[in-house]
């Protein structure tokens, strides 16, 4: 078998077109995440519907899991072609509604449209990756693809703002859509013959499963809106959390939320550490400028050194493949580790630049965690499983970091921005990424003998 370091390289000759594409694509996906989040304020007021401001995040979100479990069935079945081109085109539609939109009904339903795309574009590249790349190049095409986030981090808010500030909002939106074109092109010319055949009807049998994801999703939606609201809210996280422990485990790998060895350990996994971070992340910023006294930039810089910092741990998984379960390991623990560090910032001795340097160690840790893991789901993957697997790890993602950032948002929103509060939720996400340390080996398979399989 051709080892990882005799491999092709991603932009060699052969493979050039389609990673070019691929990552231009990522880029542009990876912009318009960051971009709706600060451009909204803009949004909200010129559309006059700051009443419906919660709906624009987890109206996208709901759409994205729907679209996952869709688009996993839909890559198994026939192939990865018709759902990524069919998630391309429902991106790029719903980015010209929303650039558009006269008014924030009409906008809402561009984000449901974007998040339909996305979701099914995420799983399809799965599924072409798996068919067109050999195994031995999977690391460095993940580490790539993961890296593509990096450039969107650094520059995203200060372009968004600028765009937005000096000609309009809605050309954000008209401008990926617009680059969406050509990068859509360069990534057809890349893509391989074969792959694209039907390989079985859809079948009704997927419905109920089709059926779960939209429950989830809309469970999801309730968590995340009512944990924002206040008194009336809830029940309407309560009713979340009640559909999302229903549907959960008929979306999931038999054995995820009990990480059971192999494929549902990969997906628990994946969960913790998205979870763990993604909500950590969502304290940085504001316990900078609430309890250290830095303006909204400069706290920004903590989220671009963890972004760095990711495209790092990423380069460095791709480049130690067999060290797997190490490299989980480690990266979990300098999740936890960098989590902790963060949380300093509510000690007024601790300098400034030791909290930096507590999410640049987060940063490091789920960029080696996230591609490996990202690799592992398409190697326990049986031919014709790819999509299937690939969409649980997805919606294992999400609900997870729906979950997390859901309680401990309402936490803080209960108990308003004390030390103690601050570090109680960061405790609890200590104890998620704390959590995938300990489990970080359980993707093999134990023969009866004693010996290790993966």
């Amino acid at each position: 078998m051709t080892s990882v370091m005799t491999a092709p390289a991603v932009f060699s000759q052969r493979y050039r077109a389609l990673s070019v594409g691929i990552v231009a694509l990522v880029m542009l996906v990876a912009f318009e995440y960051l971009a709706v989040a600060t451009a909204m304020p803009l949004i909200g007021r010129e559309l006059n519907g700051y009443h419906l401001y919660g709906l624009a995040f987890s109206g996208g979100m709901a759409a994205t899991v729907i679209a996952t479990v869709l688009g996993g069935r839909w890559g198994d079945a026939r192939g990865p072609f018709p759902a990524l081109w069919t998630g391309v085109a429902g991106f790029v539609a719903g980015l010209a509604v929303s650039g558009f939109a006269p008014a924030m009904e009409v906008f809402l339903v561009g984000r449901f449209l974007q998040g339909l795309g996305g979701g099914l574009f995420n799983v399809a590249l799965y599924v072409l990756v798996a068919q067109a790349y050999p195994s031995a190049m999977h690391p460095r095409v993940f580490s790539a693809l993961a890296a593509a986030w990096v450039l969107p981090s650094v520059v995203g808010p200060a372009v968004t703002g600028f765009v937005a500030e000096t000609w309009s909002w809605r050309w954000i939106f008209l401008g990926v859509a617009v680059l969406s074109v050509p990068a859509a092109l360069i990534m057809w010319r890349g893509l391989p013959a074969a792959g694209g055949q039907p390989r079985e009807a859809m079948g009704r049998a997927f419905l109920p499963r089709f059926a779960w994801g939209v429950c989830a999703a809309v469970g999801a939606a309730l968590l995340q809106y009512g944990s924002g609201a206040a008194g009336a809210g809830v029940p309407l996280a309560v009713a979340g959390l009640a559909v999302l422990a229903l549907t959960l485990p008929r979306l999931l790998p038999t054995g995820t939320l009990r990480a059971a060895r192999g494929l549902p350990t990969v997906v628990a996994l994946r969960g913790l550490a998205a979870g763990s971070f993604f909500a950590a992340e969502v304290f940085v910023p504001l316990m900078l400028v609430r309890e250290r006294g830095l303006n909204a930039a400069e706290a920004g810089l903590a989220l671009t050194g963890g972004a760095l910092a990711w495209s790092l741990g990423s380069w460095i998984q791709g480049r130690r493949p067999h060290a797997r379960a190490l490299t989980i390991r480690l990266g979990a623990m300098l999740i936890a580790a960098g989590i902790c560090v963060t949380a300093s910032a509510v000690i007024p001795a601790v300098p400034v630049p030791v909290v930096f340097a507590g999410w640049v160690v987060a940063g490091l840790g789920i960029g080696m965690v996230f591609p490996t893991l990202s690799v592992l789901v398409l190697e326990l993957s049986a031919p014709g499983e790819e999509g299937r697997n690939s969409a649980s790890l997805s919606v294992g993602e999400s609900v997870f970091s729906v979950v997390a950032v859901s309680l401990t948002g309402a936490l803080l929103a209960a108990y308003g921005g004390l030390p103690w509060v601050y570090l109680t939720c960061l405790g609890l996400l200590v104890v998620m990424a704390g959590t995938a340390a300990l489990a970080g080996g359980r993707f093999e398979h134990r023969r009866e003998a004693g010996t290790m399989e993966v």
